[in-house]
């Protein structure tokens, strides 16, 4: 098995703008949505996050990340620790490993109460930074499974989540420190709407020195619904909030490209996969 580093990491070691797409699988068994997607991302993006299960039942992550590597797409599988014990989640590894996908986004996930499912369990058998730690070093350190460690695991790229809208703020600063800490090469925002409050927490990350040990990309999610009023006279026109949303994104981009030490965006627009090409396009983001 190749323990080279994915296209990703070398991205993140080169120092260059790394620029992600997010998508959630389809509702479905079909692979058709999927493959439409991957080639409308192919040479646009430099991976592709799928989520899983974020907040609806959908297509396996593992098996979403597989059909759009099968297309010419590095994929970033998300692993969630809401659905999952460490059994699990350990055997999520090998196997996204076995089909060749070795870029791991390691998150809690959001919980089922505030989705459809609100009936269904959770597991949280451990979180995300107790994940990040496990997936670093499987091969040498199996203990969180009662293991010595297991052969020819890994090494993975690992990523996760920031949130610079939770408080305590502090907290949440102590806490991206631990996810760094425990091997996380590249850490991707929620969506920024609050741009002053974004600006405020990036000042305190870049006062801590986080951004010079690990690559922080905003996350980028056009809002339609919440954009009536800027679509002028044809605020009832969902074409004209749509470009209202994608204008306001990329204006988003533009203003936090300006912020010292930011690496990258993660754009996301919830099954429309054409807004964010288009948004790649219209905010200059497009190029190597």
């Amino acid at each position: 098995m190749s323990t080279q580093a994915t296209s990703l990491q070398e991205r993140i070691a080169s120092g260059k703008t790394i620029l992600l797409a997010e998508i959630h699988p389809p509702g479905n068994a079909d692979p058709a949505e999927l493959r439409t997607a991957a080639k409308r991302y192919a040479g646009k993006v430099h991976a592709v996050g799928v989520s899983d299960n974020r907040d609806r039942v959908a297509m396996s992550a593992l098996a979403a990340a597989s059909l759009l590597k099968a297309e010419g797409v590095e994929p970033i599988l998300h692993v969630t620790t809401r659905d999952r014990n460490r059994i699990a989640l350990v055997s999520e590894a090998l196997g996204a490993q076995a089909l060749g996908i070795r870029n791991l986004l390691c998150t809690s996930g959001t919980h089922q109460t505030l989705g459809r499912y609100r009936a269904a369990r959770n597991v949280y058998d451990i979180d995300a930074v107790q994940l990040l730690q496990a997936y670093a070093d499987l091969a040498n350190d199996g203990g969180l499974l009662g293991e010595s460690g297991l052969e020819g695991v890994g090494p993975f790229c690992l990523g996760a989540v920031a949130s610079p809208d939770a408080d305590p703020p502090d907290l949440q600063l102590l806490r991206l420190a631990k996810k760094t800490r425990a091997g996380a090469k590249f850490l991707v925002t929620q969506p920024v709407h609050d741009l002053e409050r974004f600006e405020a927490w990036w000042k305190e990350v870049s006062r801590r020195g986080l951004n010079e040990q690990v690559a922080i990309l905003a996350g980028i999610q056009p809002i339609n619904d919440a954009l009536l009023a800027h679509a002028g006279p044809s605020q009832n026109d969902p074409v004209a909030r749509r470009d209202a949303a994608i204008k306001m994104a990329v204006e988003t981009i533009h203003r936090l490209s300006n912020l010292p030490g930011i690496r990258g965006f993660c754009i996301s627009a919830d099954g429309d996969h054409e807004a964010v090409p288009r948004i790649v396009e219209e905010s200059g983001l497009a190029g190597d």
